[in-house]
């Protein structure tokens, strides 16, 4: 993933939408599938969240500058809405501040992304939502990736509220 002709940290080509990209592709492969900017109940929205093969929802938080992820207090707000919770960063991010205890290393995983693929350099333990909280969240991600795709296939849906 990371040789001599990858973007450096410093790089303009190092974005969020390249690490979510990296971390899509590797979900992918192992049947995990998500949508981007998912909004939760709380007010919040979820870089990535998605649902694996065993319907567990997974959420990523993504932070590609240190200051983004040392300046980040609302980060907690997402493990109510999830099995999983992992951080997903660029390589040369220094990944220090996550192995903190304020950043909840045993309850959080860690995956290192660029544009092209990710490594999970840290398992996300279980952390069971209650069955119904979880069903919701799985009807909404469907909520959401429908009228996404519905959007997409006419622009004119996409204006519409209910």
């Amino acid at each position: 993933m990371t040789d001599a002709a990858s973007p450096t940290l410093d790089s303009p080509t190092i974005t969020a939408g390249n690490v979510a990209r990296g971390i899509m592709r590797l979900f992918a492969r192992n049947d995990i599938w998500c949508l981007p900017e998912m909004p939760l109940k709380n007010g919040r929205r979820a870089d990535l969240m998605g649902v694996d093969a065993k319907g567990l929802v997974v959420i990523v938080e993504i932070k590609v500058a240190r200051g983004d992820l040392l300046g980040d207090a609302k980060w907690p707000d997402y493990l109510d809405f999830c099995d999983r919770f992992f951080w997903g960063v660029p390589p040369g991010l220094d990944r220090g501040p996550l192995e903190t205890e304020a950043y909840q290393p045993d309850d959080c995983g860690v995956i290192v992304a660029d544009g092209y693929d990710a490594e999970i350099v840290r398992q996300a333990p279980l952390s069971s939502l209650a069955s119904a909280r979880r069903k919701a969240q799985i009807e909404r991600l469907a909520r959401a990736a429908m009228r996404r795709h519905t959007a997409m296939l006419d622009p004119h849906c996409a204006d519409i509220r209910v």
